[in-house]
């Protein structure tokens, strides 16, 4: 039998399976409802979407195959009385073929009165040969029907940011590609960011696709990605989960927050240019220019005049007005004429929502000349306010410096404001947590006498056992400086993971000191009074501090407590590690245990 003869059989059968993927609240952790798939029978060759969907494309059998598709599907979750929406796909070529004819709906309202609030069309890749504006009039048909609109796999389809613009679609899918590791691309952070903000401004609620992992999950989350789905989430099912994934559920339930820090830098990068909205008196298009010299006169701080026609910006009086009414001849021609004859026409308008970084890239493309004038600030192009070039260059100098002290030159890793934010962080949302003060023993004299190269290198093998024995998805390294390290542990085998850091540190001292020749056992170098001392190999102080809900108010608090936990643990010789049990109730009478 053909490809072609089975998919014929196939719709003569209606011989299709929906399954229906759960779509996640990722804000609140519960379902919001499903999106409907479809598989071909399970000994056939058209079992998967891709083969059979081909299949039906190559036949000329593409529209009875959606119509069917959008049946069953429907059906099915009627059937089984789903609570929630319902994503149903359909292709551009499909809506305007008629896949979805007037029977059908109405065949499918029939059966459940509330369909219409809960069924979302959801429109999948289109073509560089579809007509954009018949796609555009079909969804917006569907919308006068009472139908929500989702766009399906942004990012991936030729026309997906066309029709957006167009459509004002009530969802929108991120395609995968932007979610898969976006716990390690900074870049895929600024994307999604970006797609987010372009989402607030249309009134379009994100759905992030393909979440795999609890480190995107969690990101996502803290981006304040509204909604998403993916294996992680759970998978697709004949019968619908009325609840997340135990992996995913226990997220929710501990709480945890994301220990990557370069959310952080590019939630920063977001800053926007509200931030620098100033508020001034302004002037209209029949403003004679002898009034508006005399604001200007009023206010000697104002170096910007922003001239409105109704509540629209058209132009901005400089300071220099007041210089060129100095000229008397000047005055007496130009006072009773409209101050629009000394405006420029063409000053930089701004959305309030544009981000500072873009603000800044626009200041510098207009050239010295105007750098004085600044910018107006626009909501909805409906005048807002007046913005100065200073103010920003003072809010992207604090932004690169705060970028700055974000990460150690040496590691790499996040230092003080860093670990001070993530603490603050952690407090504020009522965590269990472990501050964990790391600390090389006798790194000085090893410093002066085997020098700063090999110094660097032993700090950086630090932060790699470190790195290599944490939960990176949530627990977070910081360096504070020099040979000083902090983890914040937020998973509960801590003591166990801790215990291995010590043991891997010890074993890699031991292959360094062969490695880079230095011998074994210990050597000798003065102390600070000159006296000769004899001097082991560095080894490992951990000090830990457990953080209950309510123990502590404030990060130097916890600061001041770590650093104590730290002087204890150095007493013990060797790589050892001390716990604060003082106000931990759930841990063991032990304080010290060396490794």
């Amino acid at each position: 039998m053909t490809k072609r003869e089975m998919l014929t059989s196939i719709l003569d059968k209606r011989d299709l399976h929906p399954l229906f993927q759960p779509v996640m609240d990722l804000q609140h952790g519960h379902l919001i409802g499903y999106e409907g798939l479809v598989r071909g029978p399970s000994d056939s060759e058209l079992h998967l979407p891709q083969a059979l969907f081909r299949t039906a494309e190559r036949a000329n059998m593409l529209v009875p195959l959606e119509s069917l598709c959008i049946d069953v599907v429907v059906t099915e979750f009627l059937r089984m009385e789903s609570p929630g929406k319902l994503f149903v796909n359909i292709s551009p070529f499909a809506l305007l073929a008629g896949a979805l004819t007037d029977n059908l709906l109405k065949k499918l309202l029939d059966k459940k009165a509330d369909l219409r609030d809960r069924l979302i069309f959801e429109i999948t890749e289109s073509s560089p040969k579809m007509n954009n504006a018949a796609v555009v009039s079909g969804l917006i048909t569907l919308r006068e029907q009472g139908f929500k609109i989702a766009l399906d796999d942004l990012g991936e389809g030729f026309s997906s940011l066309r029709l957006w613009s167009d459509v004002r679609p009530d969802f929108v899918k991120l395609d995968k590609h932007f979610v898969a590791g976006i716990d390690k691309s900074p870049l895929k952070l600024q994307f999604v960011r970006s797609i987010k903000q372009i989402a607030e401004k249309s009134r379009a609620i994100i759905i992030a696709e393909g979440i795999e992992h609890r480190a995107e999950l969690m990101v996502l989350r803290e981006m304040g990605i509204c909604l998403g789905q993916g294996y992680f989430i759970g998978y697709p099912l004949k019968r619908p989960e009325t609840s997340v994934s135990g992996a995913a559920q226990k997220c929710f339930d501990a709480n945890l927050v994301s220990a990557n820090p370069w959310t952080k830098v590019v939630l920063q990068r977001g800053r926007r240019a509200h931030l620098l909205l100033t508020e001034v008196p302004t002037v209209t298009v029949t403003t004679t220019s002898e009034a508006a010299l005399q604001i200007l006169l009023a206010n000697p701080e104002q170096t910007v005049l922003p001239v409105l026609e109704g509540e629209i910006p058209v132009g901005l009086l400089s300071r220099t007005l007041v210089d060129k009414f100095s000229h008397g001849y000047i005055r007496d021609l130009y006072s009773r004429k409209p101050c629009t004859v000394f405006m420029d026409s063409n000053p930089l308008i701004v959305d309030m929502e544009m981000s500072i970084v873009e603000l800044s890239q626009l200041v510098l493309m207009q050239g010295q000349k105007r750098f004085a004038d600044g910018f107006i600030l626009v909501r909805d192009k409906i005048y807002a306010g007046v913005g100065s070039n200073f103010a920003l260059m003072q809010e992207m100098t604090k932004q690169q410096i705060q970028e700055a002290r974000y990460a150690n030159p040496l590691t790499l890793l996040p230092g003080n404001v860093p670990i001070n934010e993530q603490i603050e962080l952690l407090l504020e949302n009522e965590q269990t947590f472990w501050v964990c003060y790391v600390d090389l023993d006798s790194f000085k004299p090893f410093n002066d006498v085997f020098g700063y190269r090999r110094g660097d290198e032993l700090i950086k093998l630090t932060a790699e056992v470190l790195l290599r024995h944490v939960d990176s998805d949530i627990d977070f390294v910081g360096h504070i400086g020099g040979d000083d390290f902090f983890v914040l542990f937020q998973s509960e085998n801590w003591e166990s993971r801790c215990m291995e850091i010590l043991a891997a540190f010890d074993r890699a001292m031991s292959d360094f000191a062969l490695q880079e020749e230095l011998g074994v056992g210990y050597y000798c170098a003065e102390d600070r009074r000159g006296n000769r001392m004899e001097y082991g190999f560095p080894t490992l102080s951990i000090g830990i501090v457990p953080v209950t809900r309510n123990q502590f108010q404030e990060v130097h608090e916890i600061a001041i407590v770590a650093a104590e936990v730290k002087k204890e643990a150095k007493k013990t010789q060797g790589s050892s590690l001390y716990v604060d049990r003082r106000s931990y109730a759930g841990a063991a009478t032990s304080a010290l245990v060396a490794a």
